[in-house]
């Protein structure tokens, strides 16, 4: 056992989110006698690769396939939580600020006060734009796994997956076995780049065969699965009808009636920017990511990061996370923790990050096509069109993201630039032939969330 003599004498400990990471962190927590401060935008704990339904049809291994094991065990420390814990369901975090919290919850704004703040967030879908996009009928992979765990419906009879990433793969595989007739899987990923990672993945056999099985039973039941495809356009009049792809320098069409997209994951990481945490650019992610130290700590006192929130790693790696930084919070409270625990969380960590560069590398997150049509939207709720962008950046000579924003107002919207901003960085960087690390990232601002105008109207001054 460690324990430090500088300790706090009475901690507020805070977690947001309660997938993997968040549900760990505040079970270590309980276990170390510390009743934490639970807040979650959804009914039930689990996330969203754990999500579950007020009204679960069918067996748990219908529901989450090989993780049926790991969604029931975090499921069970849910709701242990939400019984001991002070949990606080369907509430989202709009402010974050030294100290304290703003939340709202049914229309209403409440304060939450905190010491110690663990940020367990996790990630929304990386979609990059292209003709058709913006088409009734057009989802997001992650889209798509809500609709089928959430609401226990399919997208449509006929289904396109496309994309790039594991996640790519898993949805196609639950929507077939749902009985969705799924028309294709287009991964933008190379077959060669895919192969030649697979020696190294071996470090981790089981997570490798839930992939490859994914995929052989995907092949073994007629599913067409095509590797370099590049989304060219949804195409449709009132709604998506069908699907153009390049597929080696060759245009083919997919009938359907529906398509889910994704291209990998990004980490809601909204809370740490308003937080001043310190941001680097990840390059195998493509993205800003709040730095952190290897037991979660950020840049500012008493903020800690966990799971997919701050870098995508995978539930296996959130739940290693988050319960390594509810440690770092006990120990830095002077609250005892085992070092046995701690270096057996180490060494699973190291392997998990061995095979997290390998999965990098057999899917590299592509680059927005530069051939982009100037009339494609770019930000859905501002209406930015491409074209307004690239000729925003000519004139302007723009080289930063929010100067960008500012002249065009993309991602001013209700996102705040969660859907479009990936999409907008990408383009500027190819329009002004600048790496895209060099352009920087959209600045957080409050409300993070969307706030009803009847909440402000009731606040207190």
């Amino acid at each position: 056992m460690t324990t430090r003599t500088d300790a706090i004498p009475t901690p507020r400990m805070v977690v947001v989110g309660a997938g993997p990471a968040g549900v760990r962190a505040a079970h270590t927590l309980l276990r170390h006698g510390v009743r934490p401060v639970v807040i979650d935008e959804a009914s039930l704990p689990g996330g969203q690769i754990y999500r579950q339904s007020a009204s679960p049809r069918g067996s748990a291994r219908a529901r989450y396939g090989f993780e049926h094991k790991r969604a029931a065990a975090i499921h069970a420390a849910g709701a242990q939580l939400r019984d001991q814990a002070d949990y606080r369901a369907q509430t989202a975090v709009w402010n974050a600020a030294p100290g304290h919290l703003d939340l709202v919850c049914d229309g209403e704004l409440d304060s939450q006060p905190y010491t110690h703040l663990l940020i367990a967030t996790g990630a929304t879908d990386r979609v990059l734009p292209f003709p058709g996009w913006t088409l009734p009928g057009v989802f997001s992979l992650g889209g798509a796994q809500i609709a089928l765990k959430g609401q226990h419906c399919l997208l449509g009879p006929r289904i396109v997956f496309a994309g790039s990433g594991p996640l790519l793969y898993l949805v196609a595989y639950q929507y077939a076995r749902a009985g969705g007739q799924v028309q294709a899987v287009l991964d933008t990923a190379p077959f060669a780049g895919q192969a030649s990672a697979l020696p190294a993945m071996m470090s981790q056999p089981g997570t490798l065969a839930k992939g490859l099985y994914y995929l052989g039973w995907l092949r073994a039941h007629g599913i067409p699965v095509h590797h370099s495809a590049n989304l060219a356009a949804a195409q449709g009049t009132v709604r998506v009808e069908g699907v153009r792809a390049r597929i080696g320098g060759v245009e083919r069409d997919f009938a359907c009636d529906a398509l889910a997209v994704g291209h990998g994951l990004r980490a809601e990481t909204q809370l740490a920017d308003l937080l001043d945490c310190a941001f680097d650019f990840e390059a195998a992610q493509r993205a800003w990511l709040p730095r952190r130290d290897a037991d979660g700590r950020s840049t500012v006192a008493g903020v800690y990061l966990a799971g997919d929130g701050a870098g995508i790693s995978g539930a296996a790696m959130a739940e290693l996370a988050g319960e390594r930084s509810a440690l770092a919070m006990l120990a830095d409270c002077g609250i005892g923790i085992s070092l046995a625990r701690l270096r057996w969380i180490k060494r699973k960590q190291a392997a998990l990050v061995r095979f997290r560069q390998e999965l990098d590398r057999a899917f590299p997150l592509p680059p927005a096509d530069a051939d982009c049509d100037d009339g494609v939207i770019v930000c859905r709720c501002e209406e930015v069109r491409a074209g307004e962008l690239r000729a925003a950046a000519a004139q302007f000579a723009i080289d930063d993201l929010n100067r960008l924003k500012a002249l065009t107002r993309i991602g001013m919207g209700l996102c705040q630039g969660r859907m479009c901003q990936s999409g907008a960085a990408e383009l500027l960087a190819d329009c002004r032939r600048i790496p895209l690390s060099a352009i920087g990232r959209l600045r957080g601002q409050a409300p993070v969330k969307p706030l009803p105008l009847s909440s402000l109207g009731s606040s207190q001054p």
